[in-house]
């Protein structure tokens, strides 16, 4: 068990290799089963549904809350009932850690 919610993320400005396939599949391992690594193995992506626009809404807040304490900003797609998390480390063009540990700290945000 790696304990990602126990993390936090480091700054990362490039010069880093992204994590590769068999890593990033250990550490979605550690994640809901709910998330999916892409197929280039350099992003991961999850969906919730939720019963109305309040919930939604109620939900990334929570998820914008939690992007900005850890600096790591995911990308976003959000309607009436439903929101789409895609997370990718932009300067390093994969995945790195800070993904994971993000994406395991909205796996602990409640779904009203």
């Amino acid at each position: 068990m790696m304990n990602l919610t126990g993390k936090t993320c480091k700054p990362c400005e490039g010069g880093v290799t992204p994590l590769t396939r068999v890593d990033a599949a250990r550490y979605l391992a550690e994640l809901s089963r709910e998330w999916q690594l892409s197929a280039d193995a350099t992003s991961i992506h999850r969906e919730w549904k939720f019963k109305n626009f309040f919930h939604t809404m109620s939900f990334v807040n929570a998820a914008a809350h939690v992007a900005n304490i850890e600096d790591h900003h995911p990308d976003l797609e959000v309607g009436y009932n439903y929101c789409r998390i895609v997370f990718t480390t932009h300067s390093i063009k994969g995945l790195s850690e800070n993904d994971f540990i993000c994406a395991a700290k909205l796996d602990l945000i409640p779904r009203g």
